[in-house]
């Protein structure tokens, strides 16, 4: 860190990031609830530490110089994360405490959301801030404290704890299976079948634990979130290879069908990615509770 570099301030920087945003000095002022005169003094303030133009007119409009995109790229981020340190030093000096969580979508939004009442009932001062993301990010950068990862144990600079392998099982409704005649595995191979896009040979080796060895099947239609298929699924447009955690609640109303007790390990599993440093105990504490939550439902996922 350069400490002989002059830090504006806060003020300077909220200005400048709400015109950036806005593109308007005006709309600036607005949604800072100060004046366009305010607004211009705190860009010009942040002009002179940062020594040079940061916007230039354009005929009564204001638009970035190369130096005010280069900075407005990354200041909404910073900004948005200094707000989130306050907030967390805040809830540390109380009773309180909040866990920012990143979570897959379809994870989130099927699994863990219908469980939360469960958890808010059981720890009552732990709040909870949930955000999607789908692939591997810097937790301490993006001021996450955990995230739910699936796939290999390789998130760099990260502490990964083992939740649970990923069991696929075939499934369809009752009206796919009877209008395609499927009574036994080869049916399936000449009916409509959906993908995910990072499970491509998921069918392939479905079809060999079977002993369908060297079955090459074609997805009709193929997908990068699980929650679609799902609803494709649904909506008889295929059969689907799903973990049973996902369809809990479709499979209990009969809506889709398991088509056979067999299932597919995949070689992936879900993890509980943390930072390396120390954890304070409200995150073990929810740590425990969503390793307690995925085991005390369905062992077979150990």
């Amino acid at each position: 860190m350069n400490r002989h570099i002059a830090i504006p301030s806060l003020s300077a920087l909220r200005s400048f990031e709400a015109a950036a945003r806005h593109q308007s000095f005006t709309l600036a002022a607005a949604e800072l609830n100060v004046t366009q005169g305010a607004i211009s003094r705190q860009v010009k303030d942040l002009e002179y530490v940062i020594g040079t133009p940061l916007f230039r007119r354009v005929g009564r409009n204001v638009r970035l110089t190369n130096a005010g995109f280069s900075l407005a790229t990354d200041l909404t981020s910073d900004l948005n994360g200094l707000t989130d340190t306050i907030a967390r030093a805040i809830s540390a000096g109380r009773d309180d405490t909040i866990i920012r969580l990143a979570v897959l979508p379809t994870f989130g939004n099927r699994w863990l959301v219908p469980r939360l009442g469960e958890f808010q009932a059981e720890h009552p001062k732990i709040k909870l801030s949930i955000a999607t993301r789908d692939r591997p990010f810097d937790l301490m950068k993006e001021r996450f404290d955990l995230a739910i990862h699936f796939g290999q144990d390789n998130w760099p600079d990260a502490r990964l704890t083992r939740l649970c392998n990923e069991t696929l099982v075939a499934v369809a409704t009752p009206e796919f299976r009877d209008r395609h005649d499927v009574q036994t595995v080869p049916d399936l191979i000449n009916a409509p079948l959906l993908n995910l896009e990072t499970r491509p040979t998921a069918w392939d080796d479905w079809f060999a634990s079977h002993g369908l060895v060297g079955t090459r099947t074609v997805s009709k239609i193929q997908f990068d979130q699980f929650s679609m298929v799902i609803t494709s699924a649904i909506q008889s447009l295929g059969a689907a290879l799903l973990p049973t955690y996902l369809i809990e609640k479709e499979i209990k109303e009969g809506s889709l069908i398991q088509l056979w007790d067999a299932s597919l390990k995949t070689d992936n599993n879900y993890y509980i990615v943390s930072s390396l440093g120390d954890q304070n105990a409200s995150i073990k504490i929810f740590t425990d509770w969503l390793i307690k939550a995925v085991h005390g439902n369905d062992t077979s996922r150990n």
